[in-house]
Parts: C-alpha cells; structure tokens; sequence
C-alpha cells in the first residue's frame, strides 16, 4: 500500500501536534506495529517525532509543564492554559534552537541526579528573557492567552521560570523526601524553600505549587510542607501562608466523601471499584493530615478531621447494609408450605433481573474494594458482620438450589442454572475468587446427575 501523500501527512502532522499528550501517547502504542512502506508507516513516523519532541519539551520545562493543566475545577490552583504550552516551545525552539539541540544530546544519555541539568536551566533562563522582551510571535501568543486566562498570569509564570533550577533540584529529590523524612531530609527540603523564597512574595507557596505539580498525588506536598515547618502545630501552620495546602485537602476529602455517598449502583462493578479507590484515597487523605500536622483534640481542624473520619465510616457503613436487600433482589426466595410450617426457597420461576444482578453486583465489588482501607477508616467491624450474613445467605441459597435439581423439582432448569451462574459471581466476591469455580463445579455435577423430563408430546413407550 503507497503510503500518504505530503499534503495529507501535513494534516495528519498538524491535527498530531494539537492533541493532548495522552491522545498522542495512545496513538504511539496503536501504531506500533505499523513499518514499511504503508500508509500508516507514514503516520507512525509522525507521531513518533511528535512523542521524541514533547520528551526533549517536558523534560526541559519540568518544572513548570505540569502547570499546564485545566484549572476549572480548582480555579484557585496555580495552573496555566493548555495550549499556551506548545507556543512558548515553539517560540524557544525558535530563538533558541542551537541550545535545544544540545539539551536534545543530552537528554539522550540522561540520568536523574547524575547528568547536569545545565542545559536545561540555560533554556529556561533564556525564555525568561524572552518573556521580557515580548517580541518572538509565538511566545507573544502564549502570553496573551495566559494573561486573558487570569489577569497577572504572566507575571506569575515568570516567577516561577525563575525558580525553575530550584524546583528542578528538588524534584529530583522528591522520591526520597516522600519516602522516608530524616532530619538530613528535612533540611534539604528546607534549604530548597530557603532558596525559593528569595524569588520574592508568594515565592514559598508558588514554590511547593510547583512541586506538588510534579506528583502522583498532588496533595502529598503537605508531607512536604511538614518536613519544611517541622511537623507544625495546627495553630503554626493554620496562620502561614502554606495553610492553602491543608484546607485544599480537607476540602478534598469533603469532595470524596460526596463520591461516595452519591456513587450510583446501577453502575455495576466499575462503578463499586472507583467508589472502593475513592474510599482508599480518602484514608491516604485523611493520614497524611494527621500524619503531617499536629492537630488540636477539639475544634478547628483536628475537630474538623475528626468529623471528616466518623463520616467515612457511617457513609462507608450505610452503603454495606443495603447488601441483605440487593441480594435478596438479585437472587430472590420465596415462602413455600411444608406441612404445617412456612418455610423458603429459592424462587426458580423468572430469569434473574439484570439490574438486581447489576445493582448487587456494584455492592459486592465495592466491599471487596474497601477491604483494605477498613481498619484504618474504621468499618471492619460493620463490614465484616455484613459479608459473613452474606455470604451465609448465599451458601444456603445455593444448596437449597442444588438440592432442588437434583430432585428435579425445578420448574426450569435453564432458570435453575442462571441463578446459580449469578450465585457463583456473587461466591467470588464474598468469599475468595476460588469459591466462584467450585459452585460452577458443583452446578455442573447436579445438572449433570439429573435428566431431563420427557417432554409431554413424547411417546411414553419410545425408548430413551
């Protein structure tokens, strides 16, 4: 196959270069296997220059790249527009190209904390000077759309251009400073900040922005900020300039706590396994508040946090009591006369109802999500009650149920059968991933066991 032609290489090359590093990274991986003279090859070329380009890019903007981000649901972040990225690279690739190209050598053979990182820093340290002089057309560009994103953006990222080699030392350390705090850590971390405050007001802060930008997790800097402060008291760091840092996450654990009260059943178990990550974060959240500050026993923010934890819990443990009813939904029972007595089973008449099954589906899969986190976020105890009454449930319902086919007193076995194959993914869930083939093997062995009735139009006299 001939492969595309240069103009339409050229879109290809332009659409590329405007996509999200995600979207550019996945066609990456889709394309991998595309080579030779194919009209795909072409595309795959494209977008490999494009990956190498936004490499050498976000490496030699490390510290300020992660800024580039949509601030829409925290308008208070420090964070820049999207597309002003791409401009300011291209505008100092343009006045600056000789330096990019050695800073492109040296990315080569980079190694983290062993090759220098001047090369970077005197590109950095030239596009400070270019956002002074405000006459290359790109960088022009992407100041305009900073500075209409939010007035004195500019400003702004120049400071933080600025304290850019700073940041760059200290982001190279960040996997040890998080790791474990020892007092030759924390005084590195504190010779940093010392360091970025020079840059002026509201240097600190900007300073640990820029770091938290560099995580995983971003609200991690508070253990940071706690080694920086010396694992303040509550009153200390409630009256500093870094107290944003605490309050963003308390805010943030507020917003968790919404995730999950709200996070809706009928979502089946995708839907149980985020909530379930959404409850192991919020007690990673809450421990590194305690963990970080020294909080006061009543009121303020120790009182705070307090209430943030006892919520977890009753929202944690509200949701697990709606087990017995999804349950009983999903793999109904019905009262049945045995002589003189009532008693249940299975009710083998309709197919299983696909959103009982979802909804009890979404639960289970969110209390096996949450084992974990449930001695620390204190629902073991209401967890473990929970599962237990159900899985007991269960064990009965399914005996009960192979106890009727083996008698062949089931009105429908296929009916029979989809009950138990939801009663074995149900098995899986409460009690361990094995306890799911053994109720399938034990399903098979009693329908196997069992003949079929002779339909009614069948001659009585004809042999089997």
């Amino acid at each position: 196959m001939a492969g595309l032609p240069d103009a339409k290489i050229d879109i290809v090359r332009t659409l590329v270069a405007s996509a999200p590093d995600k979207v550019v990274s996945g066609l990456r991986n889709a394309l991998a296997a595309a080579d030779g003279d194919t009209a795909l090859a072409g595309v795959r070329r494209v977008v490999e220059a494009e990956v190498a380009e936004r490499t050498l890019r976000n490496r030699v903007l490390e510290p300020i790249a992660p800024l580039f981000i949509d601030r829409r649901g925290d308008p208070d972040r420090l964070a820049f527009p999207p597309r002003a990225l791409p401009l300011l690279w291209r505008g100092l690739r343009a006045v600056a190209s000789v330096d990019v190209e050695t800073a492109a050598l040296v990315l080569a053979d980079f190694e983290p904390g062993v090759t220098s990182t001047e090369p970077f820093d005197r590109l950095t340290e030239r596009l400070v000077e270019e956002v002074d002089l405000r006459e290359q057309r790109d960088i022009v560009a992407a100041l305009d759309v900073i500075e209409a994103d939010r007035a004195g953006g500019v400003a702004v990222l120049r400071s933080c251009l600025a304290m850019s080699p700073v940041v760059r030392r200290a982001t190279e350390k960040l996997p040890e400073w998080i790791s474990r705090t020892t007092q030759e850590r924390a005084a590195a971390a504190r010779l940093a900040y010392r360091d970025a405050c020079r840059g002026g007001e509201d240097a600190g802060p900007r300073f640990f922005e820029m770091l938290g930008a560099q995580m995983a997790e971003p609200w991690t800097i508070l253990r940071i900020v706690s080694a920086v402060m010396d694992h303040p008291t509550e009153s200390y760091l409630s009256g500093s300039e870094l107290a944003v840092f605490a309050n963003r996450l308390m805010d943030a654990v507020d917003a968790n706590l919404k995730v999950v009260a709200g996070f809706d059943l009928n979502g089946g178990a995708p839907a149980g396994q985020a909530a379930a990550g959404t409850v192991e974060i919020l007690t990673l959240q809450i421990s590194e508040l305690e963990n970080a500050i020294d909080l006061a026993r009543e009121g303020g923010w120790g009182g705070r946090i307090q209430k943030q934890k006892q919520s977890l819990a009753s929202v944690v443990e509200r949701r697990l009591r709606e087990l017995p009813k999804l349950q009983s939904a999903a793999l109904p029972s019905q009262k049945v006369r045995v002589a003189r007595a009532l008693i249940s089973e299975p009710s083998l008449t309709t197919p299983p109802d696909p959103g009982h099954v979802q909804r009890c589906r979404g639960l289970l899969t969110f209390a096996e999500g949450i084992r974990a986190s449930a001695n620390y976020g204190g629902f073991a105890s209401t967890r473990v009650k929970v599962m237990e009454a159900a899985g007991e449930a269960l064990d009965q319902y399914v005996e009960d149920v192979l106890s009727l086919v083996r008698d062949g007193e089931v009105p429908d076995r296929e009916i029979a059968a989809l009950r138990l194959q939801v009663a074995a993914e149900f098995a899986g869930l409460i009690h361990e991933p094995r306890a799911s083939d053994i109720v399938r093997r034990r399903a098979a062995s009693a329908f196997g066991a069992v003949k079929a009735p002779r339909p009614a139009w069948e001659d009585p006299a004809r042999p089997v």
